[in-house]
């Protein structure tokens, strides 16, 4: 019997090594192939299970087996070494670039927005209208918050185990405002303000933007935002806020546990520093339940919490929101004094979406996609990219952090393969140096096709012949 079920699993690993089942395609039934294959359904059962073992294939609760090629044994990026001094942030440049270069006809895989296919489109448009239809409630401003928009995050916010009440929080343009908004409440231009490194631009935008220096923290591809490394820098720098991202942080995809977590919040209140908290990934565990924010383990309401619905709902309704805590004084000001209040009918409309239980039916789907998505393309870069290429193992989120071999210029590899249509991430946007100048980050939230597939082969290609000097 063993000897009959190795040889099905030989038999349908060649055929997908031959392109007839083809990576993230589902197997047929298995009764189907007992009878292509004139063995019992268990033999095919069987089989299943060792191409599984081997990495060929991967089950789903409910759907069947699919299949996924085997990547080759590789690294994970290195722990970055940390910088003595603060320095002024200069990010708007870099930002500018990578914006302008999101054409349509360009293969996507660098900025961090999820394709259409991976979000609730059809009922958002459904919410809107029911948004639009809402009369006077459309037109006021809605400052702080429409209360349906407002409640429902408070529900939200309450069962990840931060119990929050609707006054307690505050609606924002996107997660980007939220911190714009925490950093101008408890800093001064000029301020000191530690970071995770490597760093999501979007906040090195946000300290350029509020004129601040910064303090890299290194962050270990496991382990998180280095402890050690933050007290070290509050003892020797006049520190005014801290930046984390305790979930699935851009670049890397790293989760701080749940002791780190509680230790990073005590550490930041004794040393009397606010930490701003980003965690617009929280919502998309590859794995497990829904991971509790840091703000979970603030006893003193030290910890400013940000979030959006950007990448889950809709990048373009800008649908964030705040939870200030003891800042919520100053954060309002700030609020107000930038633009009064956020859109009406994004808020009603997502409130509604909220409201009726679709973000729940629709995350329960969205996390296997992006857990698959990214699954599917770190198998791809690690066959495609030149040996010695590292690769990130994200728990939560949908990009890769890349560290290329050689010391290759990753901003040689995204000129090259923006001259071919291809859009990459170069990694030296994600700090305030050079120091990940041999870095890519990869967006893997897009349906996997022959133009994914080509694209990646010749980013690939691109990355061998800039680490060999071609």
């Amino acid at each position: 019997m063993g000897i009959l079920y190795n040889r099905v699993a030989d038999q349908l690993q060649t055929l997908i090594h031959e392109g007839v089942y083809r990576e993230g395609e589902r197997l047929p039934g298995v009764r189907v192939l007992s009878r292509q294959f004139g063995v019992s359904i268990s033999t095919v059962l069987q089989a299943h299970q060792t191409l599984e073992s081997r990495g060929y294939l991967v089950a789903r609760e409910r759907s069947g087996y699919f299949v996924q090629l085997p990547s080759r044994d590789t690294p994970m990026p290195a722990m970055p070494k940390p910088r003595v001094q603060p320095v002024p942030v200069t990010a708007r440049e870099l930002a500018q670039d990578l914006c302008s270069d999101t054409r349509k006809n360009m293969v996507p895989l660098g900025v961090a927005v999820p394709h259409p296919d991976f979000l609730p489109l059809r009922q958002i448009q459904q919410a809107t209208i029911w948004a639009a239809r809402q009369g006077y409630e459309t037109l006021d401003y809605a400052f702080p918050g429409k209360l349906i928009y407002r409640r429902q995050l408070a529900q939200r916010m309450t069962a990840i185990g931060v119990p929050t009440a609707p006054d307690d929080i505050l609606a924002t343009n996107g997660a980007q405002e939220a911190m714009i908004i925490g950093l101008r409440a408890v800093t001064q231009p000029g301020d000191i303000v530690a970071i995770e490194s490597p760093s999501f631009p979007g906040i090195l935008q946000a300290l350029d933007i509020v004129g601040l220096r910064v303090i890299e923290i290194p962050t270990h591809p496991v382990d998180g935002v280095s402890l050690e490394g933050l007290q070290l820098a509050l003892d020797q720098w006049p520190i005014k806020a801290c930046i984390v991202v305790a979930n699935h942080s851009n670049p890397m995809g790293v989760r701080l546990a749940d002791q780190r977590k509680k230790q990073l919040v005590e550490m930041l209140e004794k040393a009397g520093v606010p930490l701003i908290e980003d965690d617009i990934y929280g919502d998309l565990p590859h794995e497990g339940d829904r991971p509790r924010p840091a703000k979970a383990f603030d006893k003193t309401g030290n910890v400013i919490y940000c979030s959006s619905f950007s990448k889950t709902i809709s990048p373009g309704l800008r649908a964030g929101w705040m939870v200030p805590g003891r800042y919520m004084v100053e954060a309002s000001q700030q609020k107000v004094f930038s633009n009064l209040a956020t859109g009406s009918i994004p808020q009603l409309a997502v409130g509604h979406f909220l409201e009726h239980g679709g973000y729940d039916r629709y995350l329960r789907a969205a996390r296997q996609r992006y857990r698959d998505a990214t699954g599917r393309m770190r198998a791809a870069l690690s066959r495609d990219f030149p040996a010695g290429t590292a690769i990130s193992k994200p728990v939560g989120g949908f990009v890769l952090w890349v560290q290329l071999p050689n010391q290759a210029s990753g901003t040689e590899v995204f000129r090259l393969a923006h001259k071919e249509g291809i859009h990459v991430s170069p990694g030296k946007m994600f700090s305030t140096t050079n120091k990940y100048e041999d870095y890519l980050r990869i967006n893997c939230a897009n349906p996997w096709s022959d133009r994914i597939e080509q694209a990646v082969k010749r980013v690939g290609v691109l990355a061998a012949q800039v680490a060999e000097g071609e």
